[in-house]
C-alpha cells in the first residue's frame, strides 16, 4: 500500500482512531473483560501486523510438516480471504502441498470450525491469520515480519499497511523475520524486540513445477536457464522479483496483479504476448498464483510455478522453544 504523502496526511486522523480502536479491544481480551473462547487441543496462532504477505502460508506449511512428522493430528483454521465454497486459493496451497494429512475448518468462526473437526481427534490447531482473531484463545503466537518492508516505515490503516500500531507485537510468543535473505536490516530490526523470542527465516526455492502438467507433481525442475516472463498477484509482489534474481532466473519482464487475482481469459492472453514480446521462452508464477490461473486458459508458451518453503536456519532452537512454551514454561 504506497499511498501518496498528502493521501497519508489526509486519512492519517482516521489512522489515529483505528490505532485507538485496535488498542482498546486487544485490552479488553488480555484483561479478561472479554473472554475468548476455548478449544480443547493445542492451538498456535500463524499471523502478522500488516495488510499484505509476509508468508504466513509456508509457515503454516513449515508447522504441519513438523508436527505431522511427531504423529500429531494437524487441522488448520482459516477465514478463506477472498475464497468461496469453504475454499480458497491458500487452503488450496496448503492441500496441494501437504496432500490431505491435514483437516480444514474454513469460515469466518473459526471456533465453530474448530468444535466441528474436534471430534475426529486433533492434537493441534493451526490458526492461519490469527494475530487479530482475539475471540479465540490460542497457546502461542507466533508473528512474521517481513525484513525487506520495515515496520519502522508503516503507517497504520487506513494511512498504511499497519492492521495494529507496532507496539503490538509485545503481545508475541515468537517473532518469525521472513525473507532476511533479501534484508541487510534485519539484524538491526531485531534489536528492537529484545523481550520477544526471535528468529530468521528464508525462502528456498525447491524447484520449478510446469503448470497443467501431466507429470507427477512431486517432480520438481531444478533449473531454467532460457529468458521468462514473471507475473504475480500477491501481496508482496517485489519479494518474488527479488527472490526469481536470487535463484538466478533470467527475468525479462513482468506484471503484478492485486493480490488473491483471478485471472481472466483476456488477462492470460495478453500475458503470453507480452512475454513473447519481452522474448521470454516461458512465464513463470507463484504456488497461490497457479490457484487462480485455470489450466484450460494457458497459453500456448509454458508456464512454471516457483515452488518454495520456508527455512530456519535455528530450526532446532525454534522448535524447542515452541516445545516448551507448550509445556508451560518460559524461553531462556
Amino acid at each position: 500500500m504506497n499511498l501518496p504523502p498528502f493521501l497519508r496526511v489526509l486519512l492519517w486522523p482516521l489512522s489515529l482512531f483505528y490505532a485507538a480502536a485496535t488498542w482498546l479491544r486487544a485490552s479488553l481480551y488480555l484483561r479478561g473483560w472479554i473472554k475468548q473462547k476455548q478449544l480443547n487441543a493445542t492451538v498456535i496462532s500463524v499471523g502478522n501486523l500488516t495488510v499484505g504477505g509476509t508468508g504466513k502460508t509456508p509457515m503454516v506449511i513449515w508447522l504441519a510438516e513438523r508436527f505431522l512428522a511427531e504423529g500429531r493430528r494437524i487441522a488448520v483454521l482459516t477465514r478463506g480471504y477472498r475464497g468461496s465454497g469453504k475454499t480458497s486459493d491458500e487452503v488450496e496451497l496448503i492441500k496441494d502441498r501437504l496432500q490431505g494429512r491435514v483437516l480444514f475448518g474454513v469460515g469466518r468462526d473459526r471456533y465453530a470450525e474448530g468444535k466441528r473437526l474436534a471430534s475426529q481427534g486433533v492434537d493441534v490447531f493451526l490458526l492461519d491469520d490469527g494475530f487479530q482473531h482475539l475471540s479465540l484463545a490460542r497457546d502461542i503466537d507466533i508473528v512474521l515480519v517481513d525484513s525487506t518492508r520495515p515496520l519502522r516505515n508503516e503507517f497504520v490503516f487506513p494511512a498504511g499497511r499497519l492492521r495494529e500500531p507496532r507496539s503490538a507485537l509485545h503481545r508475541a510468543d515468537l517473532v518469525v523475520f521472513t525473507r532476511t535473505e533479501l534484508s541487510e536490516v534485519t539484524a538491526c530490526a531485531i534489536q528492537k524486540f529484545p523481550q520477544s523470542a526471535i528468529y530468521p527465516s528464508t525462502t528456498k526455492l525447491l524447484g520449478l513445477r510446469k503448470h497443467g502438467s501431466c507429470e507427477d507433481p512431486s517432480f520438481l525442475r531444478q533449473s531454467y536457464t532460457d529468458p521468462v516472463f514473471a507475473f504475480c498477484g500477491i501481496g508482496n509482489p517485489e519479494a518474488f522479483w527479488g527472490d526469481l534474481e536470487r535463484w538466478g532466473m533470467h527475468v525479462v519482464g513482468r506484471k503484478s496483479f492485486r493480490d488473491h487475482h483471478p485471472y481472466t481469459e483476456r488477462e492470460v492472453h495478453k500475458l503470453g504476448e507480452a512475454a513473447h514480446s519481452a522474448g521470454a521462452k516461458a512465464l513463470i508464477t507463484t504456488e497461490k498464483d497457479a490457484q487462480n490461473l485455470d489450466a484450460k486458459l494457458l497459453p500456448t508458451m509454458p508456464v512454471y510455478i516457483a515452488v518454495i518453503a520456508l527455512e530456519l536456519p535455528d530450526e532446532a532452537p525454534f522448535l524447542r522453544d515452541v516445545r516448551l512454551r507448550l509445556s508451560g514454561g518460559a524461553a531462556a
